[in-house]
Parts: C-alpha cells; sequence; structure tokens
C-alpha cells in the first residue's frame, strides 16, 4: 500500500512517539513481518543554508552538489516516521544501524527538488535478534538518481544466554593517513543538522541508558566524513557500502586509511590508539 504525505514529518514528534511506545504497558502490538507499505513525499527543496551547514559538520567543500550522504539525512524523516509506526516489527528505541549502502546514479544539485519514497524489506534472523533494511530512493523528474539501504538490528537476548561467538583474532589495521579528533561537539552538531537527536549521541546519561559510558558519534557522520576525505577523487556515479562495527566513542581520536585506483576505494576507520575498528567500507 502506498501512502503519499503532504510534506516530511518532524523528526522530534517522531522521536517523542518511540520514547513514549517504549514505556511499559504503551507499545503497539509489534508485527511479525515487515509491514507492506510504502511511504512517499514529493517535492522535497534543497535549503543551501542547511546543505552548507552540513558539509562544514561533515568535512565536504562547500559546494552546490549535494554529497552521497547529504540525501540520507534529507528524507531520513521519512523513513523514521515508518519505523516509528507501532506495528514496525522492530522498535527504534535501542536500534542499532549496523551497515548503510548508497547509489548515487547521478550527481544531484541545488535547485533540484527530491521526490522520496521508503520502505522496508528483508527482515531476518540475526545471532543477537532480528534485522532488517529500510529502504530510501530519491528522484528527480521521475528519474532514480539516489538509492539508500540501511540495515538496522533490534537486539534480543537469546534463551539460555550462552557465550558470544569467537571472533578470533583482531587483523592489524591498515597504516593510516589521516587522524581525526572526534569531539563531544560533533555529537550535537550532526544532531541539529541531521534531525537526529537519539540521546545516545547527545547525552551522557541517554548513553548509560543504552549501555554506553559516553556518548557515541553517529554512524552516518563517520561515513559522511570518510567520504568527504575522498570527495576530489570520487566518479559522478558510485555504490558506498559500510559496516559499522564498534561505536566511535565521544571524545576519541580515529584513523582513517584508504587505498584505491580510479574511482574505487576501500576505506577504514579504527581506534587511534588500540586499533579497534569502527568503519570499513568500499567505493564502486
Amino acid at each position: 500500500m502506498r501512502i503519499d504525505l503532504p510534506r516530511l514529518p518532524a523528526p522530534g514528534a517522531l522521536y517523542r512517539r518511540a520514547l513514549l511506545g517504549a514505556l511499559p504497558g504503551t507499545g503497539g502490538r509489534r508485527r511479525p513481518d515487515v509491514p507492506a507499505v510504502e511511504l512517499g513525499v514529493t517535492g522535497v527543496p534543497v535549503d543551501p543554508a542547511h546543505l552548507a551547514d552540513y558539509d562544514r559538520v561533515c568535512g565536504f567543500r562547500l559546494a552546490d552538489r549535494l554529497p552521497a550522504t547529504y540525501l540520507h539525512v534529507l528524507g531520513f524523516p521519512l523513513s523514521l516516521r515508518l519505523m516509528t509506526a507501532p506495528e514496525f516489527p522492530i522498535p527504534l528505541t535501542g536500534v542499532v544501524h549496523v551497515a548503510n549502502r548508497i547509489t548515487v546514479h547521478r550527481p544531484v544539485e541545488v535547485g533540484e527538488t527530491v521526490d522520496f519514497r521508503t520502505y522496508a524489506e528483508n527482515l531476518r534472523p540475526h545471532e543477537r535478534g532480528r534485522q532488517l533494511d529500510v529502504v530510501l530512493v530519491g528522484s528527480v523528474g521521475g528519474e532514480e538518481v539516489w538509492r539508500g539501504v540501511s540495515t538496522y538490528l533490534g537486539k534480543q537476548r537469546a534463551a539460555g544466554g550462552g557465550p558470544r561467538p569467537d571472533r578470533g583474532d583482531r587483523p592489524t589495521p591498515p597504516a593510516a593517513s589521516a587522524h581525526w579528533r572526534v569531539t563531544p561537539r560533533v555529537g550535537t552538531d550532526y544532531a541539529r543538522v541531521s534531525g537526529d537527536h537519539n540521546p545516545i549521541h547527545t547525552s551522557r546519561l541517554g548513553a548509560r541508558l543504552f549501555g554506553f559510558p559516553r556518548p557515541i558519534a553517529h554512524g552516518m557522520w563517520s561515513k559522511a566524513r570518510c567520504l568527504a576525505a575522498l570527495e576530489s577523487r570520487l566518479p559522478e556515479a558510485y555504490t558506498v557500502e559500510v559496516a559499522f562495527k564498534l561505536p566511535v566513542p565521544l571524545p576519541s581520536t580515529v584513523a582513517f586509511s584508504a587505498s584505491g585506483t580510479g574511482g574505487s576505494w576501500d576505506f577504514a576507520l579504527h581506534d587511534g590508539r588500540q586499533g579497534r575498528p569502527h568503519l570499513v567500507g568500499t567505493v564502486r
């Protein structure tokens, strides 16, 4: 079923709905499968001032061309509306963003208006719960120009518990080409430009409620920051895929590494001191 909205929803109200739904006795009945619904909205403009603010927070050059990750932010309220529905199979509170794939079919410029549609698919079991994909598609003039697929994990405690699988020895991280100091302001600044005000990114208390000793950076900020480092070497059309490993605590120092030829790249983000992996990705 297709549902067209007159405008993008307000993220703040959706987060409040999710938090209220997490209270005992207030949540709706979760579906055992993904809802057969697609949400859409047409004619979404790009605010040049907001784009410039996003570029500064993520390290992109100020330009009229939209970074690949910007359309994720622009259309995210639509996906958030889908994910905060009472019957959505995985509750938003405590959900973990484990992977993201973005395909840019052609660059999008300021001045173009974007039509978005979003839906969920591929609900599947995971050793720590269940995960699914939320697809967000951006079109201009009826032509698909951008597609994002975000994989989310809803953690569930397995009956009987038991030890986690052995991951083996951690490989030695590649040589770093840059080190970045990630301050707590990254969490609050990215929340402001993205509308993602999950307290695990902005509040020490909020982070502790979800098991983190201190706030953590948004995964999509980490992906955007890596793409910003490769910005001048990216082709016109490409797919960038990342797997989010361990969270980036705020504050911390991270090490960025990249290797590639032409428009193809392999890149990673590791802890600057202990070498623990935060993100691994490819551009193809």
